[in-house]
């Protein structure tokens, strides 16, 4: 059986999903997705796709049409300035990255609806909520579905998020592996009008800035041609350990609050910070989850995890869309490779494990650290030189990966084991 005879389900049709069914049906091969709700849809705001995002969407061929529905105007976000949140907003540092390092903030809305315009509607099936996923006599697996629906493939590739259903079959456990960070964030877009109304003078609709403070610190970049503010406000409870804080009883991963909860939030800081908050009129509070601890494994036979199933990790580096990209990336190149068949399947993805877990879960570590960086916690501490010091290069580590890279890696360990052979 060639790459073009495997059938390939994937279970979640969020940005993450939706993108490695583009990929692979591009490539020839019989992907279908089953989505938990009514439709397509992401819960959100804005998205940052850095340029390691940037270069799989291109080479995907939909960057174009992302950039096209989200009404792009060519801002780069690669560009952040770091700003303190006290009043007098004076300029900490500024993350310049080359020329190359092309990157874009994009409603999450367009982003899908560019990706929904990929799709094949017979791909595409909805109300399918995964339950659990068992073996099948002739060696495929089969995905069971709350509705008392099944639906069997040679490949699962689970991309149903952090409440994921798929994790729990990978692991070989039914403890939850994903634990309330101890970390808030509140959202909100605004409109750059009523920003400038509000008073805000600094110019916030042409580049992404970060605002630090103890404690907390806010993430802003422009959507929309710069017509709209994405505003991610974060407050951090460190007296509790991650993973050992625990959210009230009934709580629920996203709620509104009043505006108020936000500005009584961010007392005592700069004019800047309190206008732009105050442009927020139905902010939501997140309660931020991540999976932790770290996976031993994101693959087991023939089935896989990816993105935030995988990997949920904090927002701080805005990372965690593109390292769910970077697993799409392998898993569209190996899935497809001419040398891949259905007897080697399960080889193939171990070898996928092999090279994407220790990166994704380096990126894990280091966006939980830059948080500390930006809320005067790193090792250089709150001074504007110690976070100028622990600020140098934060992305490089990120944005500078070379996905090729990872393709030409997982290639090689398959020539090694035997599996693929030089060609």
């Amino acid at each position: 059986m060639s790459p073009i005879d495997l059938r390939v389900a994937i279970v979640g049709g969020g940005i993450c999903g939706l993108t490695c069914a583009v990929g692979l049906a591009k490539q020839g091969i019989s992907v279908q997705i089953y989505e938990a709700a009514a439709k397509f849809g992401e819960v959100g705001a804005g998205v940052g796709i850095g340029p390691n995002a940037v270069r799989i969407l291109r080479e995907l061929g939909v960057l174009d049409d992302v950039l096209s529905r989200a009404e792009d105007t060519g801002c780069n976000i690669s560009m952040f300035r770091f700003i303190s949140g006290m009043e007098g907003h004076e300029w900490i540092y500024d993350y310049t990255a080359g020329p190359e390092d092309e990157s874009r903030g994009v409603h999450r809305a367009a982003y899908l609806d560019a990706l929904v315009s990929h799709i094949d509607p017979k791909m595409a099936h909805f109300n399918k909520r995964c339950t659990s996923i068992s073996a099948s006599t002739d060696g495929h697996n089969i995905i069971h579905f709350s509705d008392g629906s099944t639906a069997d493939a040679d490949i699962i590739l689970g991309a149903d998020g952090l409440k994921s259903a798929v994790r729990g079959v990978v692991t070989g456990t039914a403890t939850s592996s994903v634990k309330f960070s101890g970390g808030i964030c509140y959202r909100g877009l605004v409109p750059t009008t009523e920003m400038r109304a509000a008073g805000v003078k600094l110019d916030l609709d042409t580049r992404p800035a970060c605002f630090v403070g103890k404690d907390k610190h806010l993430i802003v970049f422009p959507i929309r041609g710069g017509q709209i503010i994405n505003v991610v406000a974060f407050v951090t409870n460190r007296d509790v350990p991650i993973g050992e804080a625990v959210l009230p009883p009934g709580e629920a991963t996203v709620v509104s609050v009043p505006q108020k909860e936000v500005l009584d939030a961010y007392e005592g800081w700069g004019s800047d910070v309190l206008g732009l908050l105050g442009c927020i009129h139905n902010p939501t509070k997140w309660n931020i989850n991540v999976v932790y601890p770290h996976l031993e494994t994101y693959v087991n036979g023939r089935i896989a995890l990816l993105g935030d199933a995988a990997h949920g990790m904090m927002t701080h580096l805005g990372a965690g869309a593109g390292q769910g990209l970077e697993d799409v990336y392998l898993l569209v190149k190996l899935i497809s490779h001419p040398q891949t068949a259905s007897y080697n399947i399960e080889t193939v993805l171990q070898v996928y494990d092999e090279v994407r877990r220790p990166r994704s879960q380096n990126v894990w570590e280091q966006t939980l650290q830059a948080g500390d960086v930006y809320e005067g916690c790193g090792p250089h501490g709150y001074s504007f030189e110690g976070l100028r010091q622990d600020l140098t290069g934060i992305w490089d580590y990120v944005w500078g990966h070379g996905v090729e890279d990872d393709v030409r890696d997982a290639v090689r360990r398959l020539e090694n084991l035997g599996v693929y052979h030089s060609m």
